[in-house]
């Protein structure tokens, strides 16, 4: 019998064909190639089946998806604010623009214009961030974990760093605290257990190896029982006594009190530094609103130390992240509109009745197999865990799919639409809706019931 696979069209042959010749107008030819080759070897793959749509059609779109970016804006309709897989933090309008301004040309990144000499794109957010927060000095990196990292390596390497048991946290994508420290140089050093540590148990670890005491704010997860843990303030005081530096990994980086609107637990940046220690670390794309950084704030000569760490350099931000950061904290000069103009804080302290009124204009733009109920949104991206946020839902119940078939139609929407599965329905929620995309979601799910 001859194997099917023998018939398939060699590469020259199906590239000559005319269907398939003409997307060379529009692509180039290296993945106009590569295409053809990849939906061969499809059908190879396939006992030598052809493509079901035909070759030229296959070829096109295989085209079509290779020519697609791999990164792609899509419509958070989950109701999860800091949604970590959906990149966090959406910028405000103009940490948008001062990304966009600085990217269509040169800029002063590390360029002193009164001097006209050689500057620090340290320099850049640190004024502002020392105005904002009252720190002696300040650092920004390209992630809390690396700032993480830096500040170990700077305060504590060589030496031992100590740390309660139930504050070795694991942060996203597996990787651990203790890996961190382990990675800086610093001997990890675990006193208490993992639902009580005393202040004894951090004193009697103090030896003259000891270089720094972590406290580390339990952003992600809550224990609640029979537990204890130190205070930051306390664990300063240690530290200072016994010669030793001290730093607060606190996680969100939260610079307005938004216990206001029902969110209460999470320490802010204000509360940290005034604990005493030495330095904080934060992140930039959380609480804060910004792009992805890791920001380092405290003592001036423990931000000096950071500074100097030959890490700093292998974690520095770049000049989009230090354009948009800056612009976002410019913003915090007023509360008020930074409470407005930056998205994350406008979503958590968003009136639920403006939010009925998006979900009520959502639903009619559906129109059919759905309606309004009540729900709960989360805070996500690890902070404030355990909290809801009232909201209200559009549910959808078509009656001819399953809520997993109905959220992939609805992701593979132009554009993307990602909801969530609540009580065996696909419900989409307009706290994490941006206005103007209401209609682009309302055409979006019209034609995943229709398909």
């Amino acid at each position: 019998m001859t194997d099917p696979r023998r018939r398939l069209p060699a590469v020259d042959a199906l590239l000559a064909e005319p269907d398939v010749a003409a997307l060379l107008t529009a692509h180039p030819r290296g993945l106009v190639l590569r295409a053809v080759r990849d939906t061969i070897e499809h059908a190879r793959a396939n006992d030598g089946a052809a493509p079901a749509e035909g070759w030229h059609a296959a070829v096109r779109g295989r085209v079509q998806r290779l020519a697609t970016p791999s990164l792609l804006p899509v419509i958070n309709a989950t109701g999860v604010v800091l949604h970590t897989n959906l990149g966090r933090a959406p910028l405000a309008r103009a940490a948008r623009e001062a990304m966009t301004r600085i990217a269509a040309g040169y800029s002063n990144l590390e360029y002193d214009l009164a001097r006209g000499a050689r500057g620090s794109r340290q320099a850049l957010c640190r004024d502002l961030l020392v105005e904002l927060t009252g720190a002696e000095d300040a650092l920004v990196v390209n992630n809390a974990a690396g700032a993480l990292l830096v500040a170990l390596s700077a305060l504590a390497r060589d030496g031992e760093a100590v740390v309660s048991r139930g504050e070795l946290v694991e942060i996203g994508g597996a990787f651990r605290i203790p890996d961190v420290m382990a990675r800086s140089g610093a001997k990890l050093v675990e006193v208490g257990t993992t639902n009580r540590t005393h202040l004894r148990d951090y004193e009697g670890a103090v030896t003259e190896r000891t270089r720094l005491l972590l406290k580390v704010h339990r952003s992600n997860f809550q224990v609640t029982g029979f537990t204890a843990e130190v205070s930051a303030p306390e664990i300063a005081a240690v530290a200072r006594a016994r010669g030793a530096a001290s730093l607060y990994d606190l996680g969100s980086g939260l610079l307005l009190d938004l216990a206001p609107w029902g969110l209460t637990g999470e320490p802010t940046v204000a509360e940290a530094l005034a604990s005493g220690v030495d330095a904080v670390v934060f992140s930039g794309d959380k609480l804060l609103g910004g792009p992805q950084a890791g920001i380092l704030l405290g003592r001036r000569d423990a931000i000096a130390a950071c500074r100097k760490d030959p890490l700093a350099r292998a974690v520095r931000s770049d000049k989009f992240t230090l354009a948009a950061l800056e612009t976002t904290l410019a913003l915090y000069r007023d509360p008020e509109r930074a409470r407005v103009e930056i998205p994350v804080l406008r979503m958590l302290t968003e009136d639920v009745e403006q939010i009925r009124q998006r979900a009520e204009a959502l639903r009619k733009d559906v129109g059919r197999d759905s309606e309004i109920v009540e729900g709960e949104s989360e805070v996500g991206g690890g902070s404030f865990p355990g909290a809801k946020l009232q909201t209200w839902l559009v549910q959808l119940h078509p009656q001819h799919l399953t809520p997993d078939t109905l959220a992939e139609r609805l992701r593979s929407g132009d554009p993307p639409v990602i909801a969530r599965i609540a009580d065996d329905r696909v419900v989409l929620d307009p706290r994490t809706i941006f206005s103007d995309d209401l209609e682009a979601v309302a055409r979006v799910v019209r034609a995943a019931l229709d398909a």
